[in-house]
């Protein structure tokens, strides 16, 4: 069902692919309209809102040296990097590494960070995973890890590409059908007032967690501030 830039996805998929009907909020839209910067924004004011909530998971940033980008990082949500890919590395173990574009994919340095912060653990009240994309998923580990998540009914708020040459990553086509998803398509035209249409779905969260519905209405405005 499509509602503007926004679709909830309610559809069968195949037995045992994906059981669960966890909560599912995909934020998706071009490369550097701004997906990083909200999710970012949503994760410091449920702190705010509700300091005792533990959300797990990551971001994505470009590595940039002299003013040119030269691969891409993770970062956990408590500050811990590592390489997830690069143009510079020439190292001979680098050679056997997959390639996007020109950018090397570093996929153990990816996974010694990022698996940690997917195990399911009894007090986590969100997972962040920004993002989805075709470098992260050349890991063999990492989505499996996305659907245990869905699987253990704990919100999941992530970041997707949109599609290139309109072919969707058949991982994230499995996202937008989970029964629980529901996907915000971000541009500059729309990102600025984005909070009135992803609200509903984090108050979800907020009786997931348990929140005082005043104070994370207070602050979840607070995160929608113009770009």
């Amino acid at each position: 069902m499509e509602l503007g830039s926004v679709s909830a996805a309610h559809g069968s998929v195949e037995s045992g692919t994906m059981a669960g009907v966890g909560k599912c909020i995909l934020v998706t839209g071009p490369p550097g309209v701004g997906k990083t910067t909200l999710i970012m924004r949503i994760c410091e004011n449920l702190k705010l809102s509700n300091p005792s909530i533990k959300l797990q998971g990551f971001y994505s940033q470009e590595i940039r040296q002299g003013g040119e980008r030269v691969g891409f990082e993770v970062v956990t949500l408590d500050g811990r990097r590592a390489r997830l890919a690069s143009s510079t590395i020439s190292s001979p173990e680098s050679r056997q590494w997959p390639a996007v574009g020109k950018y090397k994919v570093d996929i153990a340095s990816f996974e010694s960070l990022v698996l940690p912060e997917l195990k399911i653990r009894e007090d986590t009240g969100l997972f962040i995973v920004d993002e989805v994309g075709k470098m992260e998923l050349f890991s063999s580990y990492f989505f499996p890890a996305i659907l245990n998540i869905l699987q253990s009914n704990i919100p999941l708020l992530a970041t997707v590409p949109i599609p290139k040459f309109g072919k969707d990553i058949p991982a994230v086509v499995r996202l937008k059908n989970h029964p629980g998803a529901a996907i915000f398509t971000l541009d500059k035209s729309n990102r600025d007032v984005m909070k009135d249409r992803i609200y509903p779905q984090l108050a979800e969260v907020e009786k997931h967690t348990k929140m005082v519905p005043a104070t994370f209405s207070r602050n979840l405005e607070a995160c929608f501030l113009p770009f």
